[in-house]
């Protein structure tokens, strides 16, 4: 296989080689899992890094006792945190100049009801954005980009990272050693993988809805005013 193919496959399947990466790193496997959980919620760019899989594998390695869940837990509980502010500050500080320059058909009304959106629904938002990929990458961006106050920002940070890091890391510690589970784990994981991919279609059926609904409501008044 291709160098750049392998290491692709080793980026956006990361939870399938964690074993291997355990038993070759050793320590250093912390390490690596900040800095993927960081770029997965702080990089705008890399919404395709595993996350719910990784964090339940991860887990089920220090139920294992590859991996030590005090240090795990504090580690990726840090690296979540971190991420999305530093998501949200590349939001607040570049991200209307960018997409009003990149992106033609985002138009100043449309920020401005992000900004309105953000104002009402933001704190619920990325807390719930937390558990859905894709969209808990893009979700701090867009606060950012909205103006979302940062103290209640931060605030409803902290607690959707807790939520997220505590509810899938040990699930995997209390729930990965299980006989069952462990003979089938990769279903486990697909499981998990096809939930979350539902998860985002759910979501731009929503958007998709929205937007039509809307587009209709306008052509309506349109149609009156003329």
């Amino acid at each position: 296989m291709d160098p750049v193919f392998s290491l692709i496959d080793l980026v956006i399947h990361f939870d399938k080689y964690l074993p291997g990466i355990i038993d070759t790193y050793g320590i250093w496997t912390y390490l690596i899992l900040f800095v993927i959980i960081f770029c997965e919620t702080g990089l705008v760019v890399m919404p395709y890094l595993p996350g719910d899989s990784l964090l339940f594998v991860a887990g089920a390695m220090a139920g294992a006792g590859y991996l030590n869940i005090e240090i795990l837990l504090i580690s990726l509980f840090v690296a979540a945190v971190i991420g999305d502010t530093v998501n949200y500050w590349i939001g607040n500080t570049t991200g209307m100049k960018l997409l009003e320059k990149n992106y033609s058909l985002v138009r100043r009304e449309h920020l401005e009801k992000t900004q309105e959106y953000f104002t009402r629904y933001g704190g619920i938002t990325i807390v719930i954005a937390r558990f859905i990929p894709f969209i808990r990458t893009f979700a701090p961006f867009l606060a950012g980009v909205g103006k979302m106050s940062y103290r209640w920002f931060i605030t409803y940070n902290v607690i959707g990272a807790a939520l997220w890091i505590l509810g899938f890391t040990l699930a995997g510690f209390f729930f990965g050693g299980i006989p069952i589970v462990q003979q089938n784990f990769n279903y486990i994981i697909y499981a998990i993988i096809a939930l979350s991919l539902f998860a985002v279609a759910s979501i731009f059926v929503g958007i998709f809805r929205a937007a039509r609904s809307c587009t209709v409501t306008d052509n309506a008044e349109t149609e009156k005013k003329e």
